[in-house]
């Protein structure tokens, strides 16, 4: 891939991956609000401000491995009437939103497909629009399905914590210090490309047809 490409291909896909990013962590903020946590409010986290997401690390692994993730949201789960119930439902939210804004995107594309467009100029404008749409739904599957796996810090280790026993989930919580380490041993092993490559596909199919 020549420079022109690389160019190209980081301003179709920076939009989409810093949209799902930031919706992703508001989630998480929004209902932790709604359950009573004003932390994140209170850092200033309840915002579409990409900045205020933003974790540096995270932005570059996904220039360059095409995954990656958002500065995580602070959560007192003090706050809430039941912790454990409460860590669970703020945990889906993430992944949750970002399977909504990937039938959305699926949606909008599909629709664009059925459009007739009256001119060349006018499909010009709406390709980078269409590309941006089909690369949102790949970025937002693979954000719900990648932190949907069960392993400290990612949302999956959260909500597993929450259906687990409660002596069960203080030994399975003895792992997070160790979890980013595992992480990357995962991810540079290649496997967990192979465990969530075949999901985002299946996903992607059944939403774009």
């Amino acid at each position: 891939m020549d420079i022109r490409q690389a160019v190209i291909q980081f301003l179709i896909l920076a939009p989409p991956f810093l949209f799902a990013l930031t919706l992703h962590e508001l989630a998480h903020g929004w209902t932790a609000w709604r359950l009573g946590d004003p932390t994140a409010k209170n850092d200033g986290r309840l915002t579409l401000n990409p900045i205020k997401h933003l974790d540096l690390f995270g932005a570059l692994l996904f220039i360059f491995a095409h995954i990656g993730w958002a500065k995580p949201v602070p959560v007192n789960p003090s706050y809430f009437k039941n912790p454990r119930k409460g860590m669970l439902l703020v945990a889906l939210a993430g992944p949750g939103a970002n399977l909504l804004l990937a039938v959305g995107s699926a949606l909008l594309f599909r629709l664009l497909l059925e459009l007739r467009m009256p001119s060349p100029f006018l499909l010009s404008l709406l390709e980078p629009l269409a590309q941006m749409l089909l690369a949102s739904v790949w970025i937002n599957i693979m954000l719900a399905v990648f932190n949907c796996l069960p392993i400290p810090p990612l949302d999956g280790s959260k909500v597993l914590a929450g259906l687990l026993p409660p002596d069960a989930a203080r030994s399975y919580a003895r792992m997070e210090p160790y979890g980013i380490f595992l992480l990357f041993i995962l991810f540079y092993s290649d496997i967990i490309s192979k465990v969530i490559t075949p999901l985002i596909q299946t996903v992607s199919g059944l939403l774009l047809g």
